[in-house]
């Protein structure tokens, strides 16, 4: 009756559409959290992204205008920009990440983040190769958590490496999906990397698996260290052009959590 009444009361909660937390589940264990309860990033483990060449960090930028943490929300913004004398992008953005600070382990990563919605704005959550030099991309494999587009209803979750972007890879098996999130309010986004596959959820239900094939050499190089970025995006090839009246737009992150397999955890 221990074991069936926790987990009773997750089935309760998700089916009245509330989070439960995998350590009720008796298969996980929570090892490391983020819950933003400092005024400021913990900068032994966030940086801000530096600005790039790529559709998705072009618009990057160190502004405290853009970045806010209060009542335990990391708030990430996309802004016009006013003043191009001083700055010569057309839209600001905000982003994080734990490059070269806090890796994670193969296990469960979700995050609790919400998001307004903008013609252009593309938010996201996202894992790649924590070793950067012995895993350029996409050697090592990309992880896309959560991609959000425009005014769209869904959430994209997507995974790439050289198989699938350049070795014609792509359908087989399935790299992607999309599944529906509650618009304008919090969702969990997560993903459990194991050896053999990553298995995608959106608040605490499965969307998504994406297995490890073993005939197909170099097809699964996720099982490694990651780094995670969080970061608001504005325009690009993908999401389009954006509209400058529809903007400011922020990003606000709740938490972000890192949990292990209870096996995993008691073989070390």
């Amino acid at each position: 009756m221990k074991r069936i009444l926790p987990v009773m009361i997750m089935l309760a909660m998700v089916a009245g559409g509330m989070y439960a937390s995998p350590d009720h589940d008796g298969e996980w264990k929570m090892v490391w959290s983020e819950e933003f309860d400092n005024a400021r990033l913990n900068d032994s483990v966030w940086s801000k992204i530096p600005r790039g060449g790529s559709d998705w960090n072009r618009h990057m930028a160190p502004y405290d205008s853009l970045y806010d943490i209060s009542n335990g929300i990391l708030t990430l913004r996309g802004v016009n920009n006013y003043n191009l004398e001083a700055d010569t992008a057309r839209y600001l953005t905000g982003g994080v990440w734990t490059l070269g600070k806090k890796e994670f382990a193969p296990g469960r990563i979700e995050v609790k983040a919400r998001f307004g919605n903008a013609r252009g704005a593309w938010p996201a959550i996202w894992l790649l190769p924590f070793d950067t030099v012995r895993y350029a991309w996409p050697n090592g494999g990309e992880i896309d958590m959560m991609e959000h587009l425009n005014y769209d209803s869904i959430a994209y979750q997507t995974v790439h490496s050289n198989y699938t972007l350049y070795e014609g890879g792509g359908d087989n098996p399935p790299h992607f999906t999309t599944h529906p999130i509650k618009l304008n309010d919090w969702n969990v986004y997560g993903v459990d990397i194991t050896e053999n596959e990553l298995l995608f959820h959106i608040n605490g239900e499965e969307t998504f698996r994406y297995p490890k094939v073993d005939s197909i050499a170099n097809q699964y190089p996720y099982h490694l260290p990651m780094y995670i970025l969080i970061d608001m995006q504005i325009e690009g090839g993908w999401v389009g052009k954006a509209d400058p009246a529809d903007l400011p737009v922020k990003m606000e992150i709740d938490w972000v959590k890192h949990y292990v397999k209870l096996s995993q955890k008691n073989s070390h």
